[in-house]
């Protein structure tokens, strides 16, 4: 684990981001405390499948069909 105070990461971000990315843990801290922790993104790579809300979500029946103008500004044909 690295813990670095707030001068130092804005020093040495790209290290730091290096070793986050590493694995390793990175603290960054103010006046001794941890303030924040640095992790990794890691992108979910996995095929999104539809219908997984069916049956979880209804449209009121007093819901508005979008207005010709601005369907159109979405580039959307009118039904």
């Amino acid at each position: 684990m690295e813990i670095a105070n707030i001068h130092e990461a804005k020093s040495q971000l790209s290290k730091l981001v290096e070793h986050a990315m590493n694995g390793e843990e990175v603290i960054i801290a103010k006046a001794g405390q941890p303030m924040v922790r640095l992790v990794p993104i890691h992108a979910d790579d996995s095929p999104r499948v539809g219908g997984q809300w069916k049956g979880r979500v209804r449209i009121a029946d007093d819901f508005d069909a979008l207005p010709d103008d601005i369907a159109a500004a979405f580039g959307i044909e009118p039904q």
